[in-house]
């Protein structure tokens, strides 16, 4: 059968939202329709979970991340090709890694569990990162998975030593006549000696090549890295930087975040810990990280604060939605999930809200800020960089929308948040995760719910 790619879209979008969902064993047991059973793909008996899923899009071929394995799926979910990733011998306390020298922990049976997978279409190749041997990457073949290159000689081969799959977040950035680049965001798990939290690394054309993976530039004053202070984590001991989605658009790469923050609560002279939605962006071509922002975002709704990120997913607007925005049809919008509160990060509240963003009023955000700083307003307000009451320093630049900062004023924090504009809202069965599309200039939004069901 030959299908437009208007219907692969659908094919691949249909297949994504079900590998995505079906992660209940009772909502496998009740099919949406008793006439129209979806189509379901099981791993091997005992393998664990699937931890990631990218679809091909000029082919439809889904790319599966799993505990120990790599699959290779067609559209209709029948299994081409497996790659095996695990498991082996490891101790997450090994750094560097036992394959590099020699350790003094014991080693035990490690589960591979996948990290990213990403399609690097210039190449066409996968990038399938796991948890063995504090976070390498293999290089694998689209067509067959063959293993084209596995890099794990130097330090910065090892990207992050959490072993979560929704830990790391990686988005490649790709030019028509240079290498490409890979962006790295990751939870450092207590480690910000070995890993920096946000870092942009070298794609080399060739999957064995000595540089593959090395920062962008390096030397000993700075590099293409932000590293989170040791002395933060005496104010949090369990400070770190949960990345929940990535995505570049126009000349900036963008990250969303959860982090804890201390607060003082109204008429209380003690601190809390809370957490804390924040969206990061760089631009992609800063190689020294000057343009390092981060702004809070939440959601509100009658009264109801959703501050906790669940999930997020870039679209645009589509002509009727964008009418009503008063933005183009081509406006990139976030698509949003966020749970009720502010206070547990591990044990979110079921109330969840649906809420969208328009990505051009965060970048308008971001601008004014900028201003404001260079002409020497306020504080650089970064709470986790212990930085709140460095002052901004005046410079007479002009500071338009592309603006990719000075070695002053940076990195930069938004202290006012943006706010979302909540469309929907579920009180019994927490949203977990969301993806949109334009169909006929509708935008549509699906969203999988902690309980396996999709809601359209």
């Amino acid at each position: 059968v030959i299908m437009s790619p208007a219907m692969w879209k659908w094919t691949c979008l249909v297949s994504h939202l079900l590998l995505s969902t079906t992660v209940s064993p009772l909502a496998r047991q009740q099919p949406l329709h008793p006439k129209r059973p979806f189509i379901t793909f099981t791993g091997e008996q005992g393998e664990g979970h699937f931890n990631h899923l990218v679809v091909d899009e000029r082919t439809g071929h889904i790319y599966l991340g799993a505990v120990n394995r790599i699959y290779k799926l067609s559209s209709d979910l029948k299994v081409l090709v497996t790659h095996e990733t695990g498991p082996d011998d490891d101790n997450p306390n090994c750094y560097p890694p036992r394959i590099v020298q020699t350790c003094n922990e014991p080693l035990t049976p490690t589960n591979n569990i996948n990290k990213i997978l990403l399609i690097d279409y210039k190449e066409n190749r996968l990038l399938a990162c796991g948890s063995l041997y504090q976070g390498i990457c293999k290089l694998l073949r689209l067509d067959d998975l063959f293993k084209l290159g596995e890099p794990f000689h130097k330090k910065e081969h090892y990207l992050s030593g959490v072993n979560d799959s929704g830990s790391v977040f990686g988005v490649i950035v790709s030019y028509s006549n240079m290498d490409d680049k890979l962006f790295i965001a990751t939870a450092v798990d207590g480690k910000p000696e070995y890993f920096p939290t946000i870092s942009s690394r070298k794609l080399t054309k060739n999957s064995e090549a000595d540089g593959m993976f090395a920062y962008v530039f390096h030397d000993e004053f700075v590099a293409s890295m932000i590293k989170i202070p040791s002395d933060t984590f005496t104010i949090i001991p369990d400070f770190d930087i949960y990345y929940i989605y990535g995505f570049s658009s126009g000349n900036f790469v963008y990250f969303l975040t959860l982090q804890p923050e201390m607060i003082s609560p109204p008429g209380s002279t003690t601190k809390e810990q809370v957490y804390t939605s924040k969206l990061v962006r760089l631009c992609k071509e800063d190689t020294a990280f000057n343009s390092y922002v981060e702004v809070p975002i939440g959601c509100e709704k009658n009264g109801v604060e959703y501050r906790l990120l669940q999930a997020a997913y870039l679209s645009k607007a589509g002509a009727i939605l964008a009418r009503s925005l008063g933005v183009g049809p081509e406006d990139d919008i976030l698509f949003t999930v966020f749970s009720k509160g502010q206070k547990r990060k591990m044990k979110s509240l079921d109330e969840s809200a649906l809420c969208i963003f328009v990505l051009k009023e965060i970048n308008d955000r971001i601008k004014d800020r900028l201003q404001s700083c260079y002409r020497g307003e306020g504080t650089l307000d970064l709470a986790w960089l212990k930085v709140k009451d460095i002052p901004c320093s005046s410079a007479l630049l002009t500071i338009d929308d592309n603006f990719c900062g000075l070695d002053m004023n940076a990195p930069l924090g938004v202290s006012s948040m943006v706010r979302g504009l909540p469309i929907f809202t579920e009180d019994g069965d927490r949203m977990t995760s969301v993806i949109a599309y334009v169909y006929k200039n509708h935008s549509l939004a699906f969203v999988g719910t902690k309980s396996g069901k999709l809601k359209k």
